[in-house]
């Protein structure tokens, strides 16, 4: 399997710990009942944790359909190469370091994790374009 399949479906499995912390935590504040529920009321704003996972679930949702369509892209067009392999892993590391960082509330780095994770999206996109 290429490389960057392969962080993909690790990439996958990042969503799925971002959308279980933000649940998790969520859960932790409203309860198990609204967890349950069809959770049709209206709730109080999050606590700090929760507002902060949930907004990095947010995020990563929003910049994980830009992995998927570049990761893939460049194997369908067989323009994988070190360099490819190289930005795939970054990004993930990058997103990775990103929802601690932005757990704990971390200001500036938490910014530049996502701007490598970004830049290392934009290196893809710009192989599958321009090579």
């Amino acid at each position: 399997m290429p490389t960057e399949l392969a962080v993909l479906v690790l990439g996958a499995v990042l969503l799925l710990v971002h959308i279980m912390l933000a649940g998790q935590f969520k859960t932790l504040q409203y309860g198990v009942e609204w967890n349950a529920g069809a959770r049709d009321a209206d709730m109080p704003p999050l606590n700090a944790v929760a507002g902060r996972l949930s907004r990095a679930q947010a995020n990563y949702q929003e910049t994980f359909p830009v992995a998927i369509v570049a990761l893939i892209g460049v194997v369908l067009a067989g323009k994988t190469s070190d360099l490819t392999a190289i930005a795939t892993w970054t990004w993930l590391v990058s997103r990775i370091v990103y929802l601690p960082l932005y757990w704990a509330g971390v200001p500036y780095v938490r910014s530049l994790a996502w701007g490598v994770a970004t830049l290392a999206l934009v290196v893809i996109l710009g192989v599958l374009l321009f090579s």
